[in-house]
């Protein structure tokens, strides 16, 4: 919209200045305030096309100031700008009425985007979502990523389309899903989840459908499934990439149709569920391989989110350290505080398990260690300083590849050495491989807790290969008592 007019609020004198330079460079007319008064003013006389505006100002609270707004002038677009850069802030801006959420600090050339694209686009009239919400932290971070997490998540609240969330296990994708439906429109509804690699793969098209007495051996009730149970609610469907492909099936006709019949039913149920979907494989291997289909793919992705893992928001640890200290005091545990060395650590170590083990690690510091504050050296002690200072010197580390190379390396030269300058005898390299193979084989199950499926694809093999080799190795599957 040429000569259209910007109104900006901020109590920072520096912000105001670029973005009057920059959107005047841009060609709108632009005018800056320091307080909400001053900006209400102007809205109220019919004043701008655009609002840029501060969540915190002297005078007034800018979510407090735009549920009057969007009452005054409903086809008003607001930018809100926050420091204050959690959840919640995306949140709150989404459920006032906001056209966008930026965190500080922006980019400019993104916001001058994103203005052009707000005055383009068609008036309408904003429903009305002012109503309160927890104070609750349901996610937490600050990092890049996380922002563009929440800025999606705020556009997803209040529609029902379907969320495919993918990254590695441990970054909270369930929690993700679960925050969705919190803050959502379908709040009031129940929340469902089903971990389809936690339940016998005959299993699932009962679990999910439900099924009539008599269907099958054992069936003696008829038993309500997941989606029975979701009905006006959301459906998380964990690992989805472990879903036979019959259930497939039958899950593409429940979205395409939105019914589906129980086993041993013949009336086609209609449902009322928002589905969300997550993994930690990669579907499109999945679907070259003839393990996924390739349409259910499409009706599951028609949003994808990808969760980052923790070594790639470094950042956001001591906030998740805060996060999970106070819920660990908040079950009985005496409250730590960490150095700031020992956060550096923190936030130099790889974390495999993502988010998960950072919150389990932390709970065991707090229940093992009686100090007020735990140092470096504490943490180096659980963490292993030496893996620390590894992961120090290459990113590449983070993924276990250099230390696994380079212990390797340091274990044949102190084999050659054995033989004072002669070569070992034939044959070394398929000694070698028979030598690794048994480690490393345990080494997946015991990671996975004896889940012959994860550890299958933490090692890449496909599962009937896994049990060939745990059987030609004579490996013990190993089970944790955490499984138990």
């Amino acid at each position: 919209m040429s000569n259209a007019t910007v109104l900006v609020a901020d109590d920072d004198a520096a912000i105001r200045t670029v973005l009057n330079q920059a959107l005047s460079r841009a060609g709108y007319d632009v005018r800056v305030t320091s307080n909400a008064s001053t900006l209400w003013r102007w809205i109220a006389a019919g004043d701008g096309d655009i609002v840029i505006t501060d969540v915190i100002m002297p005078d007034e609270n800018a979510f407090d100031l735009l549920p009057r707004i969007k009452k005054a002038r409903p086809d008003l677009p607001v930018l809100v700008m926050s420091a204050q850069n959690t959840f919640m802030t995306a949140i709150k801006a989404s459920e006032r009425g906001a056209y966008e959420y930026l965190p500080k600090p922006f980019d400019l050339t993104e916001l001058v985007a994103i203005i052009g694209r707000a005055l383009s686009e068609p008036k309408k009239v904003a429903a009305d979502n002012s109503e309160d919400i927890s104070e609750g932290m349901p996610l937490v971070g600050r990092s890049a990523a996380m922002q563009e997490i929440y800025r999606v998540l705020a556009r997803l609240m209040q529609t029902d389309l379907t969320l495919m969330i993918t990254g590695e296990s441990g970054t909270g994708k369930e929690l993700v899903a679960r925050a969705l439906h919190d803050y959502g429109k379908r709040r009031n509804g129940p929340f469902v989840a089903i971990n389809m690699a936690a339940i016998p793969r005959d299993l699932i098209e009962s679990e999910l459908f439900g099924h009539e007495k008599g269907a099958f051996t054992g069936a003696q009730t008829r038993s309500s499934g997941r989606f029975e149970q979701a009905e006006g609610g959301t459906l998380f469907l964990d690992e989805i990439g472990d879903m036979p492909m019959d259930a497939q099936t039958r899950l593409l006709r429940v979205l395409q149709q939105g019914e589906y019949t129980t086993v041993g039913g013949r009336t086609a149920i209609r449902t009322n569920v928002r589905i969300v979907a997550a993994t930690n494989k990669d579907l499109k291997t999945s679907i070259n391989q003839g393990l996924f289909r390739e349409d259910l793919y499409y009706r599951l992705n028609v949003v994808p989110l990808r969760l980052p893992p923790l070594r790639d928001r470094a950042e956001d640890i001591p906030d998740l350290v805060r996060h999970f200290s106070n819920a660990a005091e908040k079950e009985g545990l005496q409250v730590k505080r960490f150095e700031a060395s020992a956060l550096d650590r923190l936030k130099q170590f790889g974390w495999p398990g993502n988010v998960r083990e950072l919150e389990n690690f932390i709970r065991r510091l707090t229940a093992l260690y009686p100090q007020d504050v735990i140092t470096s050296e504490i943490v180096a002690a659980e963490l292993n300083a030496e893996s620390i200072q590894e992961s120090d010197n290459s990113p590449s580390t983070s993924t276990g590849t250099v230390t696994i190379a380079q212990s390797v390396e340091d274990n044949m030269q102190r084999y050659f050495s054995q033989f004072d300058g002669d070569l070992p005898p034939p044959g070394l390299y398929h000694r070698v491989l028979e030598e690794v193979e048994y480690p490393l084989v345990l080494a997946a199950l015991t990671a996975t807790h004896g889940n012959q499926i994860k550890a299958a694809e933490l090692l890449g093999l496909n599962r009937n290969t896994l049990r060939k080799k745990i059987r030609e190795l004579g490996v013990s599957i190993y089970r944790s008592p955490r499984s138990a």
